[in-house]
């Protein structure tokens, strides 16, 4: 497994052209809205999944129908390439769920 590294400003905007997050500062931050609070969890159960699978995690917020998901490197102090790759495999999800 390679080494993780912090992505530079370029990277972190070339690559939120074709993601569905936002920038935050220090980390993206994605906002998904379901039908109730129990399509919410079960939606955060396959972020979850996902997350495991990378051995990465998304700090989650969950009201009601919405979720609110946030990545960033917290040991390295802002996005890498870990959180890129967990953007793209998590709104691959979204088109799915």
């Amino acid at each position: 497994m390679r080494a993780v590294q912090l992505c530079d400003e370029a990277a972190v905007a070339g690559a939120l052209c074709g993601l569905a997050w936002a920038r935050r500062g220090r980390e993206l931050v994605k906002v998904v809205r379901r039908q109730d609070f129990a399509a919410a969890l079960a939606y955060v159960n396959e972020v979850g999944r996902l997350a495991e699978e990378a051995d990465h995690h998304p700090d989650v917020e969950i009201s009601w129908g919405t979720v609110t998901l946030r990545l960033s490197t917290h040991s390295l102090g802002g996005i890498t390439d870990a959180d890129l790759a967990l953007a793209r495999a998590i709104d691959e999800l979204g088109a799915r769920t």
